[in-house]
């Protein structure tokens, strides 16, 4: 039986068509929550992330605007910057795009961010609500990754869940999430001896390690579910035509494009092992956009007011 894809642009639809019967009612009592993205310098993939993100505010209906600083910012500056947007009270949330210039101090810029106003769920007052389950904004990907398995009807309480992954935006809150929804969950990583035969005890398997088609037939307990949170883009010839063999679309893709998408699983080995998987791209991606929207739209419920929100 072949392994059943977990659509992740169905599931973002879902939940943009939720947030805009949610947006109808904030706007009755007078409310657009509003998102101010910024974005120092040039880095191409860091403006293709934003314009996106901008995109999908405009889609949706919510206040946007983008703020693009100088290459050459100080920390000072942008500590400045964020602490006028945490002044503004049309803006509910405030994306900080990493990576910021080597000469800012990024730590001190992310925590400057009003907890109440940090959409990512970087800051560690929101972290902390996590792990002590209190209200909060929850990173975008974790969040994405609950919201998948959820309405997939993917079973997690009393599941083993095995997160490869430590990083502070992914691995840890996607753990933290799983083990609140009662899984019994393990963290892998660099260190973790005979990782392979860890991963293959999993009946959910979240690969968030950033390293392209890694995990493979060794790591997947036939009939389990792997969540790929990888996004690596492959630009050589020679590890396409291996990662990407016995697919010839993919092959002519990248020989059209010079370059293709591959997530942290093997694409080949985890159609053919597991019972249900995210493709990439097409899978955790959209959901990441999808549940920053959720979390402006949270974000001014809880600050301005609205349903659940104070008033």
């Amino acid at each position: 039986m072949p392994a059943r894809i977990l659509n992740g642009n169905l599931i973002r639809d879902q939940i943009l068509s939720e947030l805009r019967a949610e947006l109808e009612t904030l706007e009755s009592r007078g409310l657009r929550p509003g998102l101010a993205a910024v974005l120092v310098g040039h880095n191409p993939a860091s403006e293709i992330y934003v314009r996106n993100k901008i995109k999908a505010c405009q889609a949706l209906g919510l206040y946007s605007e983008k703020i693009a600083p100088p290459e050459s910012v100080s920390t000072e500056d942008m500590l400045a910057l964020v602490a006028e947007l945490n002044r503004r009270d049309e803006i509910d949330g405030i994306l900080v795009q990493l990576p910021l210039p080597p000469q800012v101090d990024s730590k001190r810029v992310l925590l400057a961010v009003d907890p109440a106003k940090d959409v990512d769920g970087f800051h560690p007052t929101n972290l902390g609500c996590l792990v002590t389950q209190r209200p909060g904004l929850v990173a975008c990907t974790p969040a994405g990754i609950l919201e998948i398995l959820k309405r997939s009807g993917i079973p997690i309480a009393g599941r083993r869940a095995v997160v490869i992954g430590r990083s502070d935006i992914v691995g840890k809150p996607v753990a933290l999430l799983l083990l609140h929804e009662n899984a019994t969950v393990t963290i892998c990583h660099s260190k973790t001896q005979d990782l392979a035969a860890v991963a293959r005890e999993a009946d959910i398997l979240v690969a968030a390690l950033g390293r392209p088609a890694m995990v493979t037939r060794d790591f997947i307990r036939p009939g389990s579910t792997v969540i790929d949170v990888g996004m690596n883009r492959l630009d050589q010839a020679a590890d396409v035509e291996r990662i990407f063999a016995g697919q010839p679309a993919k092959i002519e893709e990248f020989r059209q494009k010079g370059a293709v998408l591959v997530g942290d699983a093997h694409p080949g080995d985890v159609a053919a092992c597991a019972g249900a998987y995210t493709p990439v791209p097409g899978g955790v991606g959209p959901l990441t956009i999808a549940m920053l929207m959720s979390n402006t739209v949270k974000a001014a419920r809880l600050r301005r007011g609205g349903p659940h929100g104070p008033r």
